[in-house]
């Protein structure tokens, strides 16, 4: 069973458990709760502003489109390429990693970086393996463009009853 990212780089799914044998959404009702979770968080942030290019700028059009996400559900950090390194040094050297699975994350996160925090000039931050990145499409921006169209449309067609029955409350996930 792989692990993949969908959409964002950062949080993996099993992939048989997202998708059936020809690449299509599964049901939600047949994924575990978390999974879910994510998936529609993760079709309400995609295409979002990176969290460090918005606290640095007056206008959102000026910031770089989110590509990696880090922590939990609603209280996660969205980060383009150029500031990972920033937020991976805070995480390791800085003791962000006291927050790791907290829902003070985000916070503790953006506050270091107001501060005027950064990654020192050279920090690594992942080295990400791809195999023939030049034959790499477009990272996508939008939810239809890596299946999470699908998910929105499931969570759509669900009563009542059944979200509540995933224990899925989808106005907190703004989608």
């Amino acid at each position: 069973m792989a692990k993949v990212s969908i959409g964002l780089r950062g949080w993996r799914f099993d992939e048989d458990e997202v998708f059936d044998e020809e690449g299509n959404v599964r049901p939600l009702v047949e994924m575990d709760d978390d999974t879910v979770y994510r998936l529609v968080r993760l079709s309400a942030i995609l295409g979002e502003p990176c969290d460090a290019c918005w606290l640095q700028e007056d206008d959102v059009e000026d910031c770089n489109a989110a590509a990696i996400v880090y922590g939990e559900p609603l209280s996660e950090v969205v980060l383009c390429e150029r500031h990972e390194a920033d937020f991976l040094y805070w995480f390791r050297e800085e003791g962000g990693s006291e927050y790791a699975g907290s829902d003070e994350l985000q916070d503790a996160f953006h506050e270091w970086f107001v501060s005027g925090n950064r990654a020192p000039e050279g920090y690594a931050g992942l080295d990400h393996v791809e195999e023939n990145p030049s034959d790499l499409p477009e990272p996508p921006t939008e939810p239809e463009q890596c299946g999470l169209d699908e998910v929105d449309e499931q969570v759509d067609e669900m009563s009542e009853a059944e979200r509540e029955a995933m224990d899925l409350d989808t106005d907190v996930f703004d989608v």
